[in-house]
């Protein structure tokens, strides 16, 4: 079984996630069925096959998160020491040598990916492509528009 690399805020996030799904939505879910069950006939009650294909998509959930959080190996950047390569869960700023503009991102596990919040999944192309470069190295980038070249300005720990 391979091991999916996660940060430690994507993990925490996926437990609050967990925990509302078990503790808050299914009790909600549960109640709602009741009440659509004392309404009388099944087959033509709305409300219960709603909430019946609710409760469905919400242990989905719960199964797809308890899988995620089994199958992960936590990583806490802060505990590695800093050695100026681009590793999981570092941040990374990017000089784009065309554009002469920088861009951070830290690389993170394929749940977390946020690109508006700086955060790119370790197997978009530009972090396939960062991986394992130290600070002034110089990468392409292979974008849908053509290659794109960076360097490598900052890798940090953070």
């Amino acid at each position: 079984m391979r091991k999916v690399p996660m940060t430690i805020d994507g993990a925490e996030r996926l437990r609050a996630e967990l925990n509302e799904l078990k503790t808050v939505q299914r009790p909600k879910i549960t109640q709602a069925i009741a009440e659509a069950r004392e309404h009388g006939d099944l087959k033509e009650n709305a409300e219960y096959h709603a909430a019946r294909e609710q409760q469905s998509f919400c242990e989905g959930r719960i199964k797809q998160i308890e899988g995620k959080l089994a199958d992960s190996e936590i990583i806490d950047i802060k505990a590695i020491p800093a050695t100026g390569k681009v590793i999981f869960g570092t941040t990374v700023t990017l000089y784009n040598l065309d554009t002469e503009q920088s861009v951070t991102y830290q690389i993170v596990g394929e749940d977390e990916a946020d690109v508006k919040n700086g955060k790119i999944s370790v197997g978009s192309p530009i972090a396939r492509a960062m991986m394992g470069k130290s600070e002034g190295d110089e990468i392409t980038v292979k974008a849908p528009g053509g290659d794109v070249p960076y360097e490598i300005e900052k890798v940090e720990h953070l």
